[in-house]
């Protein structure tokens, strides 16, 4: 399932353990920008092979004719499936090369011998524009024991690359981030310049480090390392983020479940 519009992300992603984050909140999380893929080398299914983590884990991925795309989650050995938890993954995707960004939906899709709730295979469908093309598709969050992970491919080979593409702006975008809310208020709003993440951000390269030392603020919603790149005023606190997804997560928790939302000094490792 494809959308035009900004999925609120909710879900446990797929990511780089392999968040996705998030940004996650959100993928998502993209495995750090020293991770190896194994460029056009195939998996099993015939598919790319990507490094997730750090190589702590895998995926592959395989684009079918007429525009499916298909997500094999796998350990360290890529020989051996990863189970996650069967929920939905978003992704952003685009023609290679280009600024704006689709979101996605993958669905889970268990395989025979999936324990119940969980999955090692997510499906999606490419927007009709763009079947044929040179696509990046980049995860933004997936939880894989107990850890969050984002990653990046294109259907010419793996890409572990950390840019998040930046998305276009829609109403859904701007009804969350400029109208005040639970703990965000209108002061918050014009702290942030009155914009949303995916416009004031647009071309900064997110680098992600999936692991934060005792001391390092991480983000509060990948609990990757912070980067202070990836600012946002809520409750009239400044927090850092690894990605704008995990920027987007965290406005929804501070408007809809604001006692969640903990002081920035407590996103600390």
């Amino acid at each position: 399932m494809v959308s035009r519009t900004v999925t609120l992300m909710t879900a446990v992603a797929f990511a780089a353990g392999l968040a996705l984050p998030g940004c996650g909140r959100p993928a998502p999380l993209p495995p750090p920008a020293t991770d190896e893929a194994h460029g056009h080398a195939a998996g099993a299914h015939g598919g790319a092979l990507i490094s997730v983590g750090r190589g702590s884990y895998h995926a592959e991925a395989v684009f079918e004719k007429g525009g499916t795309l298909r997500l094999y989650l796998l350990g360290k050995d890529e020989d051996r499936l990863q189970e996650v938890e069967a929920g939905e993954l978003t992704a952003f995707v685009a023609p290679d090369g280009a600024t704006g960004a689709d979101t996605m939906t993958f669905r889970p899709e268990p395989q025979p011998g999936d324990a119940k709730g969980k999955t090692t295979q997510f499906v999606a469908t490419l927007p009709k524009d763009l079947v044929g093309k040179k696509v990046r598709v980049t995860v933004t969050n997936v939880a894989v024991n107990g850890e969050r992970f984002r990653f990046s491919f294109t259907n010419e080979a793996a890409d572990p690359a950390g840019e998040m593409p930046a998305k276009k702006g829609t109403d859904e975008e701007r009804a969350l981030f400029l109208t005040p809310g639970g703990k965000y208020t209108a002061a918050d709003v014009a702290a942030n310049g009155a914009t949303v993440p995916g416009v004031a951000y647009k071309g900064v390269r997110a680098q992600h480090d999936d692991n934060p030392k005792p001391g390092d603020k991480i983000c509060p919603v990948s609990k990757t390392k912070a980067n202070p790149k990836f600012t946002w005023v809520v409750g009239g606190k400044t927090y850092e983020f690894c990605c704008t997804p995990c920027i987007e997560e965290f406005v929804v928790t501070a408007k809809e479940k604001p006692g969640d939302i903990k002081d920035p000094k407590d996103y600390v490792k």
